[in-house]
């Protein structure tokens, strides 16, 4: 047999299938041999895992790192070190809060090349706005894994798609065979109820959660639902904060609407009153929930009800925050994140709540590999996969501090916690990147991995249909 590059041994090896002691061989950056128990085997490196947890390494689809263009709120280099830091080794980047935003062909090359800073392996959004349903398919063509529209007023540069516009974006992109993620709070709603809390003088915490309760919520979930069944595309509902909102997804399943759902760690750790001891740090959109709905919406992620967790990464300057001291309407609505994703699962699922190891690696990398097209090669340990990695001590706890994170601006709501579940080695494609705290020297460039389209493109002429900058 020949000498491997790498062997991780010693290990627990914990999938969204299986949970055994054993170790990981590794050739070329792919798995070569899964390996029960811990015999020896050759290897340039030997990795003892001493026993910890060994986990694919997890896909974030929904992170912004806001390059081009506004580098200093995050950017590439800086998103996937922390990325690195918190076990994840794919990130899908959003559209939205680069300038410009990625909305046509210039934008997504600009995006890409910008991306080139990224450690970890990156896929990325296009954005559905109002008016660039024409540039849909060069963004297809140029690689995005599928849209994100919002439904409601939100960041500049990227206007909200009304129902007409996601109507015939839906059945552009359904054409395309690509997916549709939307932002699903409603627009006549939250409108309204922000300008009442307005005029009545409103600017404390408690006001950001009224402006845009669960209802406004609720509808724009209903409204997406039969949007999508009507045109057959692909939805993804994004950062659900509670479990009506589940349900809501749940039942359009069962009536066979090709529709998939996500929450965020931040509204399973943290409870709208946690916004009002905070304060700006812990805003973002849709709103902390209620006590009794984290709960409930627990009880959905343990009923397997939940497709992904994700971590909805939304960096800013420290002042876009502390702008919202004395108007909470002020303030940057957004939390970074990603690098706590992993613990703060850890801590309130797996430790307060009976969370199995496999259900979060459902979550957290095989379902947003498989649903997002990248199950070939990630979100699992399996012969022939990317030996992408991250190595977790459960039992070790911490209060995370604003030194240990790798964002450019090192703030968070999560600043503070007490947590449990130490990221201790992140291997993307066989290579450390991160270890013992530390990201490592010189770490080798992330890859591009591009939706359909780009494979598409590369096989058309511009005689077939595909438009020649793509060509």
């Amino acid at each position: 047999m020949e000498t491997a590059d790498l062997y991780v041994r010693n290990g627990r090896i914990v999938t969204a299938e299986s949970d055994f002691p054993g170790g990981v061989v590794v050739a070329g950056g792919r798995i070569v041999d899964i390996v029960r128990g811990n015999p020896d085997r050759a290897a340039r490196e030997e990795i003892d895992a001493g026993g910890l947890l060994v986990l694919p390494g997890l896909i974030d689809p929904h992170v912004h790192f806001s390059e081009p263009g506004r580098g200093h709120w995050e950017g590439f280099a800086t998103g996937s070190r922390a990325a690195a830091a918190g076990g994840i080794t794919t990130v899908v980047e959003m559209p939205l809060n680069a300038s410009p935003p990625t909305i046509n062909a210039d934008a997504l090359r600009r995006k890409r090349a910008a991306a080139r800073q990224s450690i970890v392996d990156y896929a990325l959004w296009g954005g559905l706005v109002t008016d660039n349903r024409s540039e849909l398919y060069d963004l297809h063509a140029g690689g995005v894994l599928g849209f994100k529209a919002f439904m409601c007023a939100g960041s500049f540069d990227f206007p909200r798609a009304d129902d007409l516009v996601l109507e015939s974006g839906m059945r552009d992109i359904a054409r395309f065979g690509s997916l549709l993620a939307v932002h699903a709070e409603d627009e006549e709603m939250t409108r309204r109820f922000t300008a009442d809390l307005r005029r009545k003088g409103r600017k404390d915490r408690r006001a950001w959660g009224e402006a845009r309760p669960i209802a406004a919520e609720l509808a724009a979930i209903a409204s997406a639902i039969a949007l999508a069944e009507r045109t057959g595309v692909r939805l993804h509902i994004v950062h659900v904060s509670c479990a009506a909102g589940i349900d809501l997804i749940s039942a359009a399943k069962q009536r066979g609407v090709p529709v998939t759902s996500e929450t965020c760690p931040h509204y399973l750790f943290f409870c709208e009153d946690d916004l009002e001891r905070l304060g700006p740090a812990a805003k973002c959109a849709p709103p902390l929930r209620s006590s009794e709905e984290v709960e409930a919406l627990w009880d959905r992620v343990l009923d397997g009800a939940v497709d992904i967790i994700a971590s909805d990464h939304s960096p800013c300057l420290l002042e876009e925050k502390t702008a919202g001291e004395a108007d909470i309407f002020d303030a940057w609505g957004g939390i970074s994140g990603l690098q706590s994703t992993l613990p703060a699962l850890v801590t309130e699922g797996v430790h307060n709540r009976g969370l199995s190891l496999a259900a979060l690696v459902r979550m957290t990398a095989a379902n947003p590999a498989r649903i997002f097209g990248l199950d070939q090669r990630k979100g699992s340990i399996a012969v022939g996969a990317d030996a992408d990695l991250v190595i977790v001590d459960p039992q070790a706890s911490f209060v995370l501090q604003a030194q240990d994170l790798h964002y450019r601006n090192r703030h968070s709501a999560y600043v503070g916690s007490a947590m449990r579940g130490v990221v201790a080695r992140t291997i993307r494609h066989g290579l450390t990147i991160f270890n013992d705290g530390k990201i490592m020297d010189d770490p080798p460039e992330g890859e591009f991995l591009p939706g359909g389209g780009l494979n598409t493109a590369m096989s058309l002429s511009p005689q077939e249909g595909l438009p020649s900058r793509w060509a």
